[in-house]
């Protein structure tokens, strides 16, 4: 797997215009893909983010550059979704954020995955 720093290294923020007011950001990124580490078939999928900003916001195309950078990773469901919210996390410093994963069926079974910050467990 990839050096996580690099991956990282892709994503750029700006300054959130309303600092002080709680709002809700949301991204849906419908062209996700990966690479099943089992079988090297091509995974499919959703990625939603659903995030309040502190400081600063995500820039949009560096989230899109950042998430087709897994396009050849071999990386499990459950371990990609919470590597994304790890790296967002990391570069974002959002309040609060939820990341969503939609995987396209295959073998008549589908997945969604679904980590939050801080964790609500």
């Amino acid at each position: 797997m990839s050096d996580t720093a690099s991956f990282r290294d892709t994503l750029e923020v700006f300054e959130n215009p309303a600092p002080t007011r709680n709002f809700t950001i949301e991204h849906h990124c419908p062209e996700f893909t990966s690479v099943c580490p089992k079988t090297g078939q091509p995974d499919y999928g959703t990625i939603v983010f659903t995030y309040v900003p502190d400081r600063v916001c995500v820039e949009l195309k560096s989230l899109k550059m950042y998430l087709q950078k897994f396009r050849n990773e071999g990386i499990f469901y459950e371990q990609v979704t919470n590597r994304i919210l790890d790296d967002f996390v990391a570069v974002v410093q959002p309040r609060k954020v939820t990341v969503e994963s939609k995987w396209t069926p295959r073998g008549g079974l589908n997945s969604n995955i679904i980590v939050t910050y801080p964790d609500e467990a």
